[in-house]
């Protein structure tokens, strides 16, 4: 367990991926707060194999968030969910080659932002699944706040079958949390 961990903290260090946790996937069946996220929504429901999700989060700078909508907001957005999705299928693969199964939850993947108007339903929270792994809190608006970043946090998580250790924030000088087999 503390071989794989290590491994794969190193490997989260070389990415140079800034924010990271986990969250073990019976904590959807308890939550902070009502309402959350529907049953069909949870980790287990998309990988019934998952015991944990790894969280990782990149930042997203605070001016640009505040132009919104722009171009330079919505290049910007398009970029950071691209990051975020290599990096999490990147991890998901390293895990799978190491003899753990895993999966990577991709961004929301609404086709545009008339079908997110029409119908604002993800298939996956990737803003409760960072609540839950530690990274941060929900703002009076529900974005995602960060110690780090402040709202300025894209997050995406990848999930891996066997149990990782939960952890609460997470700083630049220390190691991010990972799964440990």
């Amino acid at each position: 367990m503390y071989a794989l961990k290590q491994t794969l903290l190193a490997k989260c260090r070389e990415m140079e991926i800034p924010l990271a946790g986990v969250a073990d996937v019976a904590r959807w069946e308890h939550p902070p707060f009502r309402p959350f996220v529907p049953e069909a929504f949870f980790p287990q429901a998309i990988y019934p194999e998952a015991r944990s999700v790894v969280v990782i989060g990149l930042p997203v700078p605070l001016p640009v968030l505040e132009s919104s909508p722009s171009i330079h907001y919505a290049e910007l957005y398009r970029t950071v969910n691209i990051l975020l999705d290599c990096y999490t299928y990147r991890l998901a693969a390293f895990l799978t080659e190491r003899g753990h199964p895993s999966i990577f939850i991709p961004r929301d993947g609404y086709g545009s932002a008339e079908v997110l108007r029409n119908n604002p339903v993800a298939f996956f929270s990737h803003r409760h699944a960072a609540l839950l792994a530690g990274l941060g809190t929900f703002g009076v608006n529900n974005t995602l706040l960060t110690r780090k970043f402040g709202p300025g946090c894209g997050s995406d998580p990848c999930s891996p079958p066997r149990h990782c250790p939960p952890i609460r924030w997470w700083k630049r000088s220390s190691a991010p949390a990972a799964c440990g087999a």
